[in-house]
């Protein structure tokens, strides 16, 4: 009678277990990531993309390959809040305007995926901490900014509005669109203790829009 085999047994058995325990590690893995969003138009049509993983920039084919994308009519684009990172790829101002103007983000990143060159406008961001340019098309290097973090202000909320003694406190970022034309380093600077933004910035659009209250106090940033 031949032995039985038992080295080539164990062999087997590891091998089993550890196929087992890789695929149960990968399902973890992949559970645990958060995804983010992607918004990014093409032929006349906005998608609304759930990624899990970064997309090279202006890759649109990868994107509704690798991502869960549905296409969204501009009528039904609703303001809302981003609490996570998002990221937009552009080819005009307009899309930038209908998409972030008086939008809340934390964390952003804008890709210019076009060749002409944009019109100087502002754009107003709420309580943005965060934000990535790239221009793809002129093949710039990413460049970044922290506006402030979350580390040095506690109990932010998600509307990035706090208490200050008896003031609300409110972040406000403007955002110039000639930052993606050409290459220039992308700078910022804040200014604090704002009441009344029309008053201090009088040249800036929307006057309707910002309240006039005397429990509020401005921290305005400028990007560009």
């Amino acid at each position: 009678m031949k032995p039985i085999a038992f080295p080539a047994f164990s062999v087997w058995l590891a091998l089993i277990l550890a196929g087992f325990l890789g695929i149960h590690i990968t399902g973890s893995f992949v559970r645990s990531q958060k995804n983010h969003t992607l918004i990014f138009t093409k032929e006349n049509t906005i998608r609304n993309c759930s990624c899990s993983a970064d997309i090279r920039d202006c890759d649109y084919c990868l994107a509704n390959l690798m991502c869960n994308c549905k296409t969204v009519l501009p009528s039904a684009m609703e303001k809302t809040t981003y609490n996570s990172h998002l990221t937009i790829w552009f080819t005009d101002t307009s899309v930038l305007e209908m998409l972030l103007n008086f939008t809340r983000v934390w964390d952003l990143k804008l890709s210019f995926c076009g060749t002409t060159p944009l019109p100087t406008e502002y754009l107003a961001i709420w309580g943005l901490r965060k934000l990535r340019v790239s221009k793809v098309r002129g093949r710039f290097p990413e460049q970044s900014v922290t506006i402030y973090s979350s580390s040095n202000n506690n109990n932010v909320d998600l509307l990035a509005v706090h208490n200050k003694g008896r003031q609300m406190l409110v972040h406000i970022s403007f955002l110039h669109t000639s930052l993606f034309n050409g290459y220039s380093l992308l700078k910022s600077y804040s200014v604090e203790n704002v009441s009344r933004i029309t008053e201090h910035f009088p040249s800036l659009l929307y006057p309707d829009v910002f309240s006039t209250s005397d429990n509020k106090s401005y921290i305005v940033t400028f990007i560009y």
